[in-house]
């Protein structure tokens, strides 16, 4: 059992050096660090479930500490397959923004569409400041022809008085 707890224990540290070399690797060969980090990180999986057998048949007085020296290895391994998991995750994001942003960057951009939504607006309102003018100025001689239809009727009135009176 000692052996084997060695043995795993030493490979927990060499992918814990393999997770470092993960962050300054090139894109070519993340992959392959990362499947080889995968691939011990299964091989430690293994290890441990041998050494719990094991620590199982260790005498009832050694029995507790090889339980509790295989759950720690087991505890650190989880945190390296959980950080293995973030760090892919984090690099698939950053690839899938890299390609979002080339898409964006590829993608040509024409004002036709804007250009003539731009004219009609300016047309809609010419026309509507033509009418606006329009209707300013027959609002101005409609005032006109109030006060002149106001004179001739009191003008009627006055002769209607004074003649039918």
């Amino acid at each position: 059992m000692e052996g084997l707890y060695h043995q795993t224990n030493k490979q927990v540290h060499e992918v814990q050096s393999y997770m470092g070399h993960l962050e300054t690797s090139d894109r070519e060969s993340v992959h392959l660090v990362e499947n080889e980090i995968q691939a011990r990180i299964d091989n430690i999986f293994s290890n441990l479930e041998r050494l719990e057998i094991l620590s199982s048949k260790e005498p009832p007085n050694k029995r507790q500490n090889a339980k509790l020296r295989v759950d720690q290895l087991k505890y650190d391994v989880q945190h390296l397959q959980t950080a293995l998991r973030n760090f892919q995750h984090r690099r698939y994001v950053r690839e899938q923004q890299e390609r979002q942003r080339e898409e964006l960057l590829a993608r040509t951009f024409t004002a036709n569409g804007t250009h003539k939504k731009i004219l009609d607006v300016a047309n809609m309102l010419g026309l509507s400041n033509t009418v606006m003018r329009l209707i300013e100025k027959r609002a101005f001689q409609d005032k006109y022809f109030m006060m002149g239809g106001m004179v001739v009727t009191c003008v009627i009135m006055f002769l209607v008085v004074q003649y039918l009176t």
